[in-house]
């Protein structure tokens, strides 16, 4: 049993987070409940501002909102010290109304619409991550119309693959993201920016991809990076401020993985910053990166309760839980593999092997395959870990089951950082067209 953060069992034999007993929690919240590990949160953020600290250069540590965007997850970034990534109106909202400093917030994307463009215009968010031409033009136009000069950084695919999923590569020349480094589109970028008006261009961005266990790949997208960089300097005279080289560094969420210390990857990352510019006689650029996975992906555990189960003889026993790929749908998409312990009976030793499935209609809704656990009974408490990313963000209401709710732990107190869905919200945007009302409707 692997635990991690303020994780422990308890006397009781019960799991305890952030000094929690998840039987109180379930029976307090309900169940699928979301459990976020407040003191895990913060110490990565911490280990990330105190490691590029430890470095000497200037830089910026913006959380991924994307992993798990919620209002209190902002306010945590923002006590942190935290810049913060956003790639939507909705997750630029969220940070607004949670008070995050719009000077600090930086806006990705690869369709940027007028409209959410207009509103990060009117906010004054810090920087526009640029990712193609279309976006370029139009968002010196917007900032013109409102008398507005914006930074931006341009976002380039390097031509490093990283050694992950295929859907979580980016870094790659065939990627949707960004201006190509190695057919000149990246070059004809710099040019054109340069020619705006209203954009103030303070360097390049790169993102190699996610769940990344090495530094080599992130060594070679800085090399790759600090080469355009030169080349860009000595022929247009152009000299880049920042270097953002995203995010994608790994967590473990089950045996056989093996991330680094996050001041490995820090250390990879300013060290070769240091040694390319450096032999370049180039001014060492300001550092931003863009963890999402690495700071709350190990901090979050989805608490559920067991139903039924249905053991098909020589082949496996399902256990089937009160969620499934609604609350977490990265087996579906990813075949992500994940660890749980029965919560409420995390002692007892393990007797059998089982797949867990969710209770939603579909064949492909499971979570985990051949998990070793105890005899699971209905009423049983399954705790899966390491969900905190990319669990809550991704969640639907498929078969119009309701989100679960989100609680932070800290310290003996559970607080709710989002409530559980209720069956009036499922309907709460429906409207019957009149045409179509019965006369129960009406």
């Amino acid at each position: 049993m692997y635990l991690h953060g303020t994780s422990k069992i308890n006397a009781q034999g019960h799991l305890e987070i952030g000094g929690c007993d998840t039987t109180d929690l379930a029976q307090q919240f309900g169940t699928p409940l979301y459990i976020v590990d407040e003191a895990l949160v913060r110490q990565r953020a911490r280990e990330y501002v105190e490691s590029f600290r430890a470095s000497g250069l200037k830089f910026q540590v913006a959380y991924a909102s994307k992993a798990f965007s919620v209002m209190a997850m902002c306010s945590i970034a923002e006590q942190e010290g935290l810049s913060l990534d956003v790639v939507s109106d909705g997750e630029l909202y969220t940070a607004l109304k949670a008070g995050f400093p719009a000077a600090r917030i930086h806006f990705h994307g690869n369709n940027k619409t007028p409209e959410e463009i207009n509103m990060a215009l009117d906010a004054n968010i810090g920087c526009f991550v640029v990712d193609n031409f279309n976006e370029l033009y139009l968002l010196n136009a917007l900032a013109a119309d409102k008398g507005k000069r914006v930074n931006v950084l341009l976002r380039i695919t390097p031509g490093v693959e990283a050694h992950t999923h295929d859907y979580i590569s980016t870094g790659q020349t065939d990627s949707k993201f960004g201006f190509d480094l190695g057919n000149g589109t990246a070059y004809k970028a710099i040019q054109e920016t340069a020619a705006q008006s209203n954009l103030e261009l303070l360097g390049v961005h790169s993102h190699i991809g996610s769940q990344i266990f090495e530094v080599e790949g992130f060594a070679m997208a800085v090399d790759k990076v600090a080469g355009f960089a030169v080349q860009v300097r000595d022929e247009l005279n152009v000299t880049f401020r920042v270097i953002n080289l995203g995010g994608g560094f790994g967590i473990r969420y089950v045996e056989g993985d093996t991330p680094l210390p996050i001041s490995q990857y820090v250390k990879a990352i300013t060290d070769s910053i240091k040694t390319n510019f450096s032999a370049a006689s180039y001014p060492l650029p300001e550092i931003w990166v863009e963890p999402g996975r690495s700071m709350v992906g190990d901090a979050g555990t989805t608490l559920y309760t067991v139903g039924t189960s249905k053991d098909i003889p020589g082949v496996r026993k399902y256990i089937a839980v009160d969620g499934g790929m609604s609350d977490n749908p990265r087996f579906a998409l990813y075949e992500s593999k994940y660890e749980a312990i029965l919560a409420n009976r995390a002692n007892d030793p393990l007797e059998e092997t089982v797949t867990i499935a969710g209770k939603l209609c579909e064949s492909g809704d499971k979570l985990i395959m051949d998990l070793e656990l105890p005899k699971a009974k209905s009423g049983d408490l399954l705790a899966v870990f390491c969900t905190g990313a990319y669990n809550y963000s991704m969640a639907s209401n498929y078969n119009r089951v309701r989100r679960p709710a989100v609680v932070f732990v800290k310290d003996g107190a559970a607080d709710v950082a989002v409530k559980r869905e209720s069956l009036d919200d499922i309907i709460g945007n429906d409207v019957i067209p009149a045409r179509l009302q019965t006369s129960a409707a009406r």
